[in-house]
């Protein structure tokens, strides 16, 4: 790869979210609890969709996605953080530098098309409810998801095509904890203005489709629940709140990101942050805890498989 675009870089240095030793210990037990529970959390979310027959339902089938991918979107960087917050050297080799590129826009892809198509489940299930059953049948979901994580893989080897074939000779400093394309354009010994705006363009189109999708249907959605029957209003809006609530979380720091950068080194890394460990956090415990079906099966599954000896 290397001699591919003429880098004489073979590793980047990162210089992490802070240089106090008391505050990395501490930022070390934090991250490392938070990811085990997004890890435990996310997996107990896909596992207990898988078992439980009562929630074998499109949404649950995409919330079951959507756990599995906020996994995988937390480790490609986290694990790496946590590691060099003990590490006096914090080094990234060239490769693995670019496969975090590649990883986190393809996942980061793959979940913003992912909330779209949850989103028109939403709007089939409470505008349409009478031909949710055949709009939303098993093969239709499963093509949905595929389409996302299709969009979410051309989106990362778009993002990759342009930037493995960029010089890389002397600036070797990322202040940061991972590796993303902004800072990383800017190490390159070329010009990286008008590539850096290429990049924002090829992150922030897609961004500003989506969230601009998802605040149109949701709108519709809630203004079609408000004239609907007060029976299924409190579910109805019980879920899409959970729903807006977790896109809000995902595509703030995204826009600062990509769209609107803000150049402020602290902020940036805080959206950094907020953006690869604090969503995938978040996200299971809004819908876990907003969700009453998930809160019943929880139920069922402690007392089918945690039943006191006495009842056996």
């Amino acid at each position: 790869m290397d001699a591919g675009n003429l880098s004489v870089v073979s590793e980047f240095v990162l210089l992490g979210l802070c240089q106090s030793w008391t505050m990395q210990v501490f930022l070390l037990l934090m991250f490392f609890v938070l990811y085990l529970i997004i890890l435990f959390g996310n997996i107990a979310i896909i596992l207990l969709i898988i078992t439980d027959p009562h929630l074998h339902s499109p949404m649950y089938y995409l919330l079951a996605n959507l756990s599995f991918v906020d996994m995988w979107l937390c480790s490609v960087t986290t694990p790496k953080m946590i590691t060099d917050l003990v590490r006096e050297n914090k080094t990234i080799s060239f490769g693995g530098c670019m496969c975090q590129i590649l990883f986190v826009h393809f996942f980061g892809g793959d979940e913003m098309v992912l909330l779209v198509v949850m989103a028109y489940d939403r709007y089939v299930a409470i505008c349409k409810p009478l031909h949710y059953s055949t709009i939303m049948n098993l093969q239709k979901c499963i093509g949905l998801v595929a389409t996302s994580w299709t969009i979410g893989f051309v989106h990362a080897m778009s993002q990759m095509v342009v930037i493995v074939q960029l010089p890389f000779c002397g600036p070797r400093e990322i202040d940061s904890f991972f590796c993303d394309i902004p800072l990383v354009i800017k190490l390159a010994c070329t010009d990286s203005y008008n590539w850096g705006i290429l990049m924002n363009a090829d992150s922030g189109v897609p961004t500003m489709t989506c969230f601009i999708v998802l605040l149109i249907s949701y709108t519709y959605i809630l203004l079609t629940v408000c004239q609907s029957s007060k029976a299924g209003t409190s579910r109805a809006l019980s879920t899409c709140t959970a729903h807006i609530t977790v896109v809000l979380l995902f595509f703030g720091p995204c826009i600062f990101i990509y769209v609107w950068p803000l150049n402020i080194t602290w902020v940036d890394k805080f959206l950094a942050v907020f953006y690869s460990v604090i969503t995938p956090l978040l996200n299971p415990a809004i819908y876990t805890l907003r969700n009453k079906e998930i809160k019943i099966a929880i139920k069922r599954f402690r007392s089918y498989y945690i039943r006191p000896k006495g009842n056996i």
